[in-house]
């Protein structure tokens, strides 16, 4: 899992690795996959996001961005990005991205120009390997990678004001592990007011609520 969102009832994931990287979209009852699209092989997929009825599709170190209509059929608009591609989320207006450091990109959807950049920090100083990204009730909820955190922005200053720790969620749940790698997945289901979380590798996701 490189990106993870809920869409209309369902889940949009992006999966990496080159050969592997496809755009998925996942029955949220029954983890089945209902559409799917590959990407080729020199490609490495991460973060998504919906604006506009489209789909953005960032590549790790391509510096390609796709773009799909809400069928999975890939539009012949495509962007480059002169970073490397980690999350992605949207504030309903700007592309918000990440590059695996302390920076977000608040991006046009229609040039893909960056229009401001934000650097997250949290009272020790900036916070690096920010990674996938959700857009929820006006704050940036982040995965830190190589954590097992997640951490809630403001969009505004870019202080990190609050910090949930994942640590052996998978153990606590009696879930085997033997493949997971780091947390990486957030997704907001706005009608249930809940939060999906996974990791890379991870043979479960969970619904959480935060207090």
């Amino acid at each position: 899992t490189e990106g993870l969102l809920v869409h209309e009832g369902t889940f949009l994931e992006s999966t990496g690795n080159k050969g592997r990287s496809k755009l998925l979209q996942v029955d949220i009852k029954t983890g089945k996959i209902k559409k799917s699209i590959k990407l080729a092989d020199d490609f490495f997929g991460e973060g998504i996001t919906v604006l506009n009825g489209k789909i953005y599709q960032l590549t790790y170190q391509e510096h390609k961005v796709f773009v799909y209509d809400l069928n999975f059929k890939k539009l012949p608009q495509e962007f480059e990005w002169p970073y490397e591609g980690w999350g992605m989320t949207t504030d309903g207006k700007s592309l918000i991205l990440g590059t695996g450091g302390s920076n977000l990109y608040f991006v046009n959807p229609e040039t893909f120009k960056i229009e401001r950049t934000l650097g997250v920090s949290n009272n020790n100083g900036y916070v690096s390997n920010i990674n996938e990204l959700e857009w929820v009730d006006g704050a940036i909820y982040a995965n830190v990678w190589q954590t097992n955190e997640i951490v809630k922005i403001n969009p505004q200053t870019g202080l990190v004001e609050a910090k949930a720790d994942f640590t052996d969620i998978l153990k606590k749940s009696n879930v085997p592990d033997s493949t997971a790698e780091v947390l990486n997945g957030i997704a907001y289901n706005a009608s249930t007011k809940t939060f999906y979380v996974t990791g890379k590798w991870w043979p479960a996701l969970f619904e959480i609520k935060f207090n």
